[in-house]
């Protein structure tokens, strides 16, 4: 555990928050500020269009730009908001919220550039269908267009610490224990019945899961959102203090109090960061891979539901989680993770309370599960993408097989009573070198980046010049094919 603990302590300290937050805000100055000035034009070409879901679509793709972002918020709307945004604050405390604020306000850019260069490099396989993503954007943006030939070693680590939440994933434990200690149930039999409904969903692929979440993702962050902002509009007295404490916190670190062992400033700042970036997934480079597959006009544009993504996990679902727990005093009872939360939501509401974030839970995992079963399928694609039959082979393998590590993780959990703390840390080191990687590559391409924003503006919001030979996809280029 020590040993364990200085290794995520020294990936997420200084040099990777440094990374995130400097990209963040050189992006947000290269763009004019995008996401703040825009932000209306944000809105409205994302949640405004969600009755209009067919404009700005393009010919090529297999999802809509709702459907990926459903099955992108899917994949990232999850327990990391019930269960990891509680243990940041059990950990650093109330402070630990406000930088998850700051890495989700930078985020929303990094989210829009990767999502965007994703699309753009993107390619077609065998029968027509586009995928894209981190290591797609390195073969062509640094290594064909910037000559870069150590790009597959970038892409292999990459890849590698993608893959290795395959073994190490929460959403399975964190479902059984939510699940399974408020119903009284096993959390074996709660997990063999989670991966039986995952096996039902990925069975279909790619085009299956964009169904899926497209009807259970808004439904289920509304239910989760109205139930939050009931218990804090029920103690609204206990807003400001709540608020003051948050802000204080992120400064000067928080005593210890009740069950709760104190954290100094850093430790906030830590674990808000890591919170951030596990449960947004901005510049951790995995929900490119779904927005890769939409149907868009414009890469920039798809880019928008990327920004929006990242306002909606954090901004808000993550907020009303902090809020509940620090407002109803419960962060200071020593609990962390879902069981947190739970006991926050049950304190206001009574049992029905913890009834409502077990089923949130539930859904909010599987939706995760599920989404995350794409970015796997992506990078196998791009792999093997020379050949067709392995290709085939392994993809089959990976559909039987996906759901497994999941169960493994309950069991460990359970008989070999590994406790939930522990996990979360490899959840922190799995996220951590990915990350870090992609966030460098996209800083690299960032001329590209900043092109295509130009571009966009130029070309959907009259603002500015634009070269209308310009092709807004790679592969529509035939001098960069060549």
């Amino acid at each position: 555990m020590e040993l364990l603990e200085k290794v995520v302590g020294w990936l997420w300290g200084l040099p990777l928050i440094v990374t995130i937050l400097g990209t963040g805000i050189y992006f947000t100055v290269a763009t004019g500020f995008f996401q703040f000035l825009k932000f209306g034009h944000i809105w409205q070409q994302t949640f405004g269009k969600l009755l209009k879901r067919h404009e700005g679509e393009g010919t090529d793709g297999l999802l809509s730009p709702f459907e990926a972002v459903s099955t992108a918020i899917g994949g990232s709307v999850g327990v990391g908001n019930i269960g990891g945004v509680a243990t940041a604050i059990a950990v650093g405390g109330p402070g630990a919220v406000f930088w998850m604020w700051i890495a989700a306000l930078v985020g929303m850019v990094i989210k829009m550039a990767e999502v965007t260069l994703a699309v753009y490099y993107r390619s077609k396989d065998e029968v027509g269908n586009p995928y894209g993503g981190p290591t797609f954007y390195m073969e062509k943006g640094l290594g064909i267009e910037k000559h870069f030939k150590g790009w597959p070693i970038l892409a292999f680590i990459f890849g590698a610490g993608i893959f290795s939440t395959f073994f190490i994933t929460m959403q399975n434990y964190t479902v059984s224990e939510a699940v399974g200690n408020t119903f009284g149930i096993p959390l074996l039999a709660v997990s063999v019945a989670y991966i039986a409904l995952v096996y039902l969903i990925i069975s279909g692929g790619i085009p299956s899961l964009g169904k899926v979440a497209g009807r259970l993702v808004p439904f289920m962050t509304v239910f989760y959102v109205l139930a939050g902002l009931f218990i804090i509009i029920k103690d609204i007295a206990n807003l400001p203090g709540a608020m003051a404490q948050i802000v204080t916190g992120a400064f000067t670190g928080t005593a210890a109090v009740g069950g709760f062992a104190g954290a100094a400033m850093a430790r906030a700042i830590q674990m808000g960061m890591a919170r951030s970036v596990y449960s947004n997934e901005a510049g951790w480079g995995t929900s490119p891979m779904i927005h890769s597959t939409a149907r868009t006009d414009h890469p920039v544009r798809q880019g928008l539901w990327g920004a929006f993504e990242v306002f909606v996990d954090t901004i808000i679902v993550c907020t009303i989680t902090s809020l509940v727990i620090v407002m109803t005093g419960a962060w200071t009872s020593g609990a962390s993770g879902a069981t947190l939360t739970l006991s926050a939501f049950e304190m206001e509401i009574g049992t029905p309370g913890r009834y409502l974030i077990a089923v949130s839970v539930f859904l909010f995992g599987l939706t995760t599960t599920t989404g995350w079963y794409a970015y796997y399928e992506i990078l196998l694609r791009h792999l093997f993408r020379n050949n067709v039959s392995a290709k085939d082979n392994i993809l089959k393998i990976y559909r039987w097989t996906y759901p497994v590590p999941g169960i493994i993780m309950v069991l460990l959990a359970v008989y070999g009573e590994l406790p939930g703390a522990t996990l979360w840390l490899f959840a922190d080191l799995t996220s951590a070198i990915p990350t870090f990687i992609n966030v460098l590559v996209i800083l690299v391409l960032s001329p590209t980046f900043i092109h295509l924003v130009k571009d966009y503006r130029g070309r959907h919001l009259g603002d500015g010049d634009f070269d209308r030979n310009f092709k807004v996809f790679y592969e529509d280029d035939p001098a960069k094919r060549s």
